[in-house]
């Protein structure tokens, strides 16, 4: 059963589905959320903390994702390539998430802003995480990438033995995947996740995700393929 933090979040997530952040109101949420008011309060503070906290849910609920493709009983090659096209799917089926990662919010989101100066830290462990603030789309790139480059060095075929190479082509590939994120293709897969709040953590099976595009797996494989054979070891 999800707790009274995870049943407001959700709540709110649907809300800001249907209507624009302005117009979406802490009464509302905490109705549909079964809860009163005051416990909406006590979990967020205020609006902006519930804004935070739906930013930092988002990020983490994409970091548990990424961490799920990798560990696909599939070549680690293969899975940097599944992880730059389920990031590309789900950025297209979940606002918030694009938002995250591209930096460009619109009107329609709660675009977090950080806690004031000297406001007094909240007593909920989670939404002291939250006030603390959001990755900025560098830094949350940068910690896909980070697990996207262990993996592949861990799977072997040669990656442990020069880490910084690995992380390389990892930077190369997660920043690919943006650019489909910032400028879809025509060809781009409908997401196979329901954007569902409900059914957030419910990622689609391996076997049912499709990619973005053909180019960008053909892509990836000469970006690996490349580095493999330079004699320099570096990337062209």
């Amino acid at each position: 059963m999800p707790t009274a933090r995870d049943a407001l979040l959700d709540a709110a997530l649907t809300a800001v589905a249907l209507l624009p952040w302005s117009a979406v109101r802490m009464v509302d949420v905490a109705s549909a959320a079964g809860v009163s008011r005051q416990t909406l309060y006590n979990e967020f503070g205020s609006k902006e903390g519930l804004a935070r906290a739906l930013a930092r849910r988002e990020a983490d609920v994409f970091l548990r994702g990424v961490e799920r493709v990798l560990a696909r009983p599939a070549p680690p090659e293969r899975n940097v390539a599944a992880v730059a096209e389920w990031t590309v799917a789900e950025a297209g089926a979940r606002p918030l998430l694009r938002a995250l990662l591209t930096g460009c919010w619109g009107e329609r989101l709660p675009a977090p802003r950080p806690a004031r100066a000297g406001a007094r830290a909240s007593a909920v462990p989670a939404q002291r995480r939250a006030d603390a603030g959001v990755p900025s789309p560098t830094d949350l790139l940068g910690q896909a990438r980070d697990r996207v480059a262990t993996a592949l060095v861990a799977g072997g075929g040669g990656w442990g033995e020069n880490a910084e190479r690995a992380l390389r082509c990892c930077e190369v590939v997660m920043r690919l995947a943006l650019s489909y994120v910032v400028a879809p293709g025509t060809t781009v897969a409908a997401g196979a996740v329901p954007a569902n709040a409900a059914a957030r953590d419910q990622w689609a099976e391996p076997e049912s995700w499709r990619p973005i595009t053909p180019t960008i797996t053909s892509v990836i494989e000469t970006i690996f393929k490349v580095d493999t054979m330079s004699p320099r070891k570096t990337m062209p």
